[in-house]
């Protein structure tokens, strides 16, 4: 549904979107992540034809954003960071006055204007002028009058920029459901709202896409070490002088814990090594005891800070 290949965007002498390819296919909700700056705003104005890439190819449902810009931009829902709102205007006027704006016939509106007000959960707030709703409500507006034409692709800019943490569980939520029929882009910088509802992420970093694939993926695309905790009974001084027996291994933090006679300890491996096997052996070896042994998961914070670092 969404195919990029060698997208580039430069704003005089600022590279703002460098060499990007990706694709997302019908039903996927993917998240375009990076810290400020990073070009998603950017790549999100170039796959809405709102503005022109250098030089690059930007497909939308079959449709070539450059060369076919109003047939791509008939099969687009966009939802900017600032929602595009009349707020002086009730809310089903203004829904109205988009779908005549998107092209839907006269006979049509009204049950296109019903259909979005249910999905997006505004039966309350119909009749009320959008300048009296709260920014969640706000948005619902915007999520509405960008899928009021039956898009088949929705791209959200920071769509939960601004709620509060109920707003925001509110909007997750309808973004996931919306992801069941529909191919979802949204950018964010932040890290849970991609854990939340996208299947797959593409993390930016100055321009360029730095690591994409399934979260289990970019956790392995670390390039740290990886992380284990045991819990063995022994001397700290012991653990201290016998760690250059574990080969490969690191001493990264200990602490006594059951006064003193257990030993909470941190050890850094190599990121794809079979090293829980290691340290097994390792307190075996030292006829100590081993009450707990646990391998960190990477986390997708630890992954962004390394790629976007």
């Amino acid at each position: 549904m969404i195919e990029v290949v060698g997208i580039q965007k430069s704003f005089g002498d600022v590279a703002a979107v460098r060499d990007i390819s990706f694709s997302i296919s019908k039903g996927e909700v993917v998240g375009l992540l990076g810290p400020n700056g990073a070009g998603k705003t950017t790549t999100m104005r170039i796959l809405t034809g709102y503005l022109t890439a250098d030089t690059g190819r930007a497909v939308i449902a079959g449709e070539n954003v450059a060369t076919h810009s109003l047939a791509a931009r008939r099969k687009i829902g966009y939802l900017p960071e600032s929602a595009p709102l009349y707020t002086d205007m009730e809310v089903t006027a203004f829904l109205s006055y988009v779908g005549r704006l998107r092209g839907i016939p006269s006979d049509q509106i009204h049950a296109a204007i019903g259909k979005v007000v249910a999905s997006c959960g505004l039966r309350s707030v119909v009749g009320r002028d959008i300048s009296e709703l709260s920014k969640g409500y706000k948005q619902r507006v915007g999520l509405a009058q960008a899928l009021i034409h039956e898009p088949e692709v929705l791209i959200l800019d920071e769509p939960t920029s601004g709620l509060d943490p109920n707003q925001i569980i509110e909007i997750r939520k309808l973004i996931t459901d919306l992801g069941r029929e529909r191919t979802v882009i949204l950018s964010t910088h932040i890290l849970q709202e991609v854990e939340a509802m996208c299947g797959r992420a593409l993390i930016m970093r100055q321009g360029r896409i730095v690591g994409q694939g399934t979260l289990s993926e970019l956790a392995a695309l670390r390039t740290g070490k990886a992380h284990y905790t045991a819990l063995i009974r022994a001397a700290e001084k012991s653990i201290r002088e016998e760690i250059d027996q574990c080969h490969g291994l690191a001493l990264h933090g200990i602490r006594a814990v059951d006064g003193n006679e257990w030993q909470h300890v941190e050890l850094t491996g190599a990121a794809n090594g079979n090293d829980g096997e290691k340290i097994f052996q390792w307190v075996v070896a030292n006829g100590w005891q081993l009450r707990e042994l646990r391998a960190e998961a990477a986390s997708l914070e630890d992954t962004f800070r390394e790629l976007t670092q």
